[in-house]
């Protein structure tokens, strides 16, 4: 029998050509389980690797697979610049959407204001204009929510008996609207309507108890002052104009007002977007005027009447259905803005669009305008500017 010294093994070396530095054999890797591959992988993605692509005290890989290494970083990095580059793209296209809602909202309030004006000058029967606007707006309503363009609410009693008090002002506010449009002139109507701020100041003061800083105090006395200087040199001035825009700016503040003071959640109530409050508004304020059209003027937006009257019956009513869905359509875009920018900015937005709705309608109609009522209306649409900026800053607390 050998000894077991004999079986003892020889010591491992490694197998070398005639040059040391390279080997008989080329090298290989080692080939790892599934589990220790995808380990192997996840520890090297992305720079993860050691030198020469060593990881885990494996054997060097072989040189297409240096390559392959040293490119997973240039991978990520592309990866990177990709995700960049498609963030950049979706940016530049929801700013060129925010910019298309601007321009849809300023083109329907001009042309509302242009169709109803011509309107208003044949026909003047405020109430029953404003009657169709509400029913072209409740039909257009009940059409989106039919079709599923809009998701239809649920709504429960309670939340109508709230919402009641908000329609019956919105009701009244467009009311006066029409009724001091058919009065005035366009400009001289929205330049009183510039006064909204100061309105809103002192009813959320009174019932909501609200009350503003100084800076917000003091901007308001370039928008009243504004409006009685354009008010003093207004060719069209008339008192039944000028109230009957006053009345409008109470009313629709008064909605503003009321919206926080009821429209609170309660649990288990489903929560109202803007649109469909205002599309619930619509409806309601349809069947609200809707008696009171009956009783005081009557119907008289008709075929038969409009020819009676000696009026282009087809001219009248096709103006009327266009000034009213141009009145619904840019009130939806107005909801449209709000949900995706600040209320700041939306405050912005809505001095601009004041500013067009008055130049344009003086371009349009040739409105007599004199240069000390073009200041006048300057310095007010300049006061609702910086009421805006003002309103966004907030008060520093008190330190004790």
């Amino acid at each position: 029998m050998q000894s077991a010294a004999a079986f003892r093994p020889c010591p491992a070396r490694p197998l070398v050509g005639r040059s040391p530095s390279r080997p008989l054999l080329p090298a290989r890797p080692i080939r790892v389980s599934a589990a220790g591959a995808g380990a192997a992988a996840a520890s090297t993605r992305c720079g993860a690797a050691g030198p020469r692509g060593l990881g885990h005290g494996l054997l060097p890989v072989s040189t297409d697979r240096e390559g392959k290494a040293r490119q997973r970083p240039v991978a990520c990095g592309a990866v990177g610049k990709a995700g960049e580059a498609e963030e950049e793209s979706g940016g530049f296209l929801k700013t060129l959407q925010l910019g298309a809602f601007f321009g849809l909202w300023y083109l329907f309030n001009i042309y509302f204001n242009i169709y109803n004006k011509q309107v208003l000058k044949v026909f003047p029967y405020p109430i029953n204009i404003t009657e169709v606007q509400f029913a072209v707006g409740a039909a257009v309503a009940v059409l989106m929510w039919v079709t599923g363009i809009l998701k239809r609410p649920k709504i429960s009693g309670a939340q109508l008996v709230a919402i009641l008090p908000l329609a019956i002002v919105h009701t009244m506010g467009n009311l006066f609207t029409n009724m001091s449009l058919g009065k005035v002139a366009v400009s001289f109507t929205h330049t009183i309507k510039a006064m909204e701020p100061f309105f809103s100041v002192v009813l959320s003061a009174i019932f909501l108890g609200e009350l503003p800083t100084v800076w917000v105090g003091l901007s308001l006395l370039p928008i009243v002052g504004g409006v009685a200087l354009a008010s003093l040199t207004e060719a069209s001035f008339n008192w039944a104009g000028f109230w009957s825009a006053m009345a409008s700016n109470v009313t629709f503040q008064s909605r503003n007002v009321l919206s926080k003071k009821l429209m609170v959640k309660k649990e288990g109530q489903e929560s109202l977007d803007n649109i469909n409050l205002f599309s619930i508004i619509t409806v309601m304020s349809f069947f609200l005027l809707a008696p009171v059209t009956f009783f005081t003027e009557g119907v008289k937006m008709t075929p038969t009447f409009l020819q009676s009257a000696g009026l282009n019956a087809n001219q009248v009513l096709t103006r009327s259905l266009l000034a009213a869905l141009c009145f619904h359509a840019y009130q939806q875009v107005s909801y449209m803005i709000l949900a995706v920018v600040s209320p700041v900015t939306h405050s912005v937005g809505n001095c601009v669009k004041r500013v067009v709705v008055i130049v344009t309608s003086v371009l349009f109609f040739r409105t007599p305008v004199s240069p000390i009522n073009s200041l006048g209306t300057a310095i007010a649409l300049a006061g609702v500017f910086l009421y805006s900026q003002l309103k966004r800053l907030k008060p520093k607390p008190k330190t004790a």
